[in-house]
């Protein structure tokens, strides 16, 4: 096991003082950063006061990409599939003309 990295890291007007492996570190504070921004557009956007409801909006709008993001990748695996399935064919029909 490796060396633990003490990090704080600020959400929405909060410290989080976290116990990290230090590869994590980037993106954690990516993530901050992320949310941060987006705490603050949701507040300017909507006049919304309760970080709760910031927050929770927050994990919405980042869980609500990863869910659409399965979703596509799950639709382009299908058509990957159909296209191979469609050359398989071909090639099965080419191989059996010869």
């Amino acid at each position: 096991m490796g060396e633990k990295l003490k990090i704080k890291l600020s959400i929405a007007d909060r410290v989080y003082p976290l116990t990290i492996d230090p590869k994590q570190e980037e993106g954690l504070r990516k993530a901050a950063k992320n949310i941060d921004f987006l705490a603050k557009k949701f507040e300017q956007n909507y006049a919304v006061r309760d970080k709760q409801d910031v927050l929770a909006m927050c994990a919405l709008q980042f869980a609500s990409r990863i869910e659409q993001s399965g979703i596509e990748e799950s639709e382009q695996m299908q058509q990957a599939a159909d296209r191979l399935g469609d050359l398989e064919a071909l090639l099965a029909q080419a191989l059996g003309s010869v």
